[in-house]
C-alpha cells in the first residue's frame, strides 16, 4: 500500500516534539506501507518564510513543509482554502510520482477539511485522525463545526483518540459508522520502572516523595493549579517534591507562583525533554499529576502507566477511559484544588502497585495501536 500523510502536525528538525505520536505511526507503518509525507506549515502573511528539514529518522518519508497563510481568529471561513491551495501541487505532483493509494490526514482544520476538497479529485480515499482539542475547541465555532462535519463525512472512516471524542463527533453529526477510537501507544521498551534512588541521584533530584508533570505550559494544561496543589501538600501533609517537564508561555509565570509559595526550593523545572529523558523522570517520580482543563486521552498517561506509575489526573475528556481502576490513580473534578491535594497527598501516602500498573500499561503497545490504523487504511480502499 501507497500512503500519503498530510498534516502540520509532524517534527521537523527545528519543531522536533511536534505531531510525534504521528511521526511514531507512521514509523510503525512502514514495514506494511510505502510513505510519503506532507506536513504544511502555517504562516502570517507578513512573516519571512523559514526553509524547514526533517529529522534524520524521518528522511525516508522524504517529507516536505510548505507554508500557507494563515489568518488567525478571523480565518475560519477561509483557512482551509488557502491550505488547500497550498498543498495542491505538491499533493498532485506526487500522485503522478508515487502513485498512492490512500491519504492518512490529521487535525480537522484546515488540514481534513482541505483534504476532503482535494481527495475526489484524485479520485483517492482518505482517513482523518482527530487528536482532541481540534474537535473539543473548534465545534464551539459554528462556521467550523459546518465544514468539519461535511469534511469527516466524507472520509472512509475517523480514528478518534478516545471513545468520548467519537460520542462529541457522532452528536455534533459525523456519521457514527465511521467513526473507531484508537489509543495511542507506548514504547515499552522505553518506558518501564526503574529504582527510584538511583534514578534520583543520576538526576540530580532530592530523595523526596516525587510528583510529575508532563506537559505544555498553557492554559489548557493549567499548571498553575499543580503548583498550588504541591505547595499546599508540602504545608499541610509532608515536604514532597514537584519535577515539572515542558516549556511553553506559562513557564516563567509558574515559576514566580513556585517562588511565591514558599515551597519553590522543591519544585524543578527541567525544560522539554525527549522520550527517553521523560521516561528517566518517571522511573524517580512516585506519581504523575495532570491539571488539565481539557484533553483527549494523552500520551503521557499510557506512559506513565507502562512506567509503573499511578496517575492523578482532572476528570476531563478521554481519560476516564483508561485511568478505570483504583490501583492506576484517582480522577479529581477539574479546577478543584482541594480535591486535588487530598488525591495527592493520598496516593503519596499509599505503597507502590508499580508491578501492577505496568501489567496494565503493556496493553497499550504502538504495535497495536498500528494494526488498527492498518485494518482501516485497508478498508478504504475496498
Amino acid at each position: 500500500m501507497k500512503l500519503v500523510f498530510v498534516s502540520n502536525l509532524f517534527p521537523d528538525s527545528r519543531e522536533n516534539y511536534r505531531g510525534l505520536d504521528n511521526a511514531t505511526v507512521l514509523h510503525q507503518l512502514s514495514s506494511e506501507c510505502e510513505i510519503r509525507v506532507i506536513a504544511p506549515r502555517p504562516r502570517l502573511p507578513w512573516k519571512v518564510p523559514v526553509v524547514r528539514t526533517c529529522r534524520a529518522m524521518d528522511a525516508k518519508f522524504r517529507p516536505v513543509y510548505p507554508e500557507y497563510f494563515y489568518v488567525p481568529k478571523f480565518g475560519s471561513s477561509f483557512n482551509d482554502h488557502l491550505f488547500a491551495r497550498t498543498i495542491r501541487k505538491p499533493l498532485f505532483d506526487l500522485k503522478r510520482q508515487f502513485d498512492f493509494d490512500v491519504i492518512l490526514v490529521a487535525w480537522t482544520f484546515p488540514d481534513a477539511c482541505a483534504i476532503a476538497r482535494l481527495a475526489p479529485e484524485l479520485d483517492v480515499p482518505f482517513v482523518a485522525i482527530v487528536q482532541g482539542s481540534d474537535a473539543h475547541m473548534y465545534l464551539e465555532m459554528p462556521l467550523r463545526r459546518k465544514k468539519i462535519v461535511g469534511a469527516l463525512s466524507k472520509a472512509s472512516s475517523v480514528i478518534t483518540r478516545s471513545a468520548k471524542l467519537s460520542h462529541l463527533l457522532s452528536d455534533a453529526g459525523v456519521p457514527k459508522k465511521k467513526l473507531f477510537p484508537v489509543y495511542n501507544g507506548v514504547d515499552l521498551r522505553t518506558f518501564r520502572p526503574g529504582n527510584k534512588q538511583v534514578t534520583r541521584r543520576e538526576l540530580g533530584l532530592a530523595d523526596l516523595p516525587t510528583i510529575l508533570f508532563v506537559g505544555n505550559f498553557l492554559p489548557v494544561k493549567n499548571p498553575f493549579l499543580l503548583v498550588k496543589a504541591h505547595a499546599q501538600v508540602c504545608k499541610e501533609f509532608r515536604p514532597c517534591q514537584l519535577v515539572m517537564i515542558g516549556g511553553g508561555p506559562l513557564e516563567s509565570e509558574a515559576r514566580e507562583l513556585a517562588i511565591a509559595s514558599s515551597f519553590g526550593e522543591h519544585v524543578v523545572f527541567t525544560g522539554r525533554k525527549e522520550a527517553a529523558q521523560v521516561a528517566d523522570y518517571m522511573q524517580a517520580a512516585d506519581l504523575l499529576c495532570l491539571s488539565s482543563e481539557n484533553e483527549g486521552v494523552p500520551n503521557v498517561i499510557l506512559e506513565a502507566f507502562a512506567a509503573g506509575l499511578p496517575v492523578i489526573s482532572t476528570d476531563v475528556g478521554g481519560i476516564s477511559e483508561v485511568l478505570n481502576q483504583p490501583f492506576l490513580g484517582k480522577l479529581v473534578p477539574r479546577g478543584d484544588q482541594d480535591a486535588l491535594v487530598g488525591a495527592l497527598a493520598g496516593q503519596l501516602a499509599k505503597p507502590s502497585e508499580s508491578g501492577k500498573i505496568r501489567q496494565y500499561g503493556e496493553s497499550f503497545s504502538w504495535e497495536r495501536a498500528a494494526g488498527e490504523y492498518l485494518r482501516l487504511l485497508r478498508d478504504a480502499l475496498r
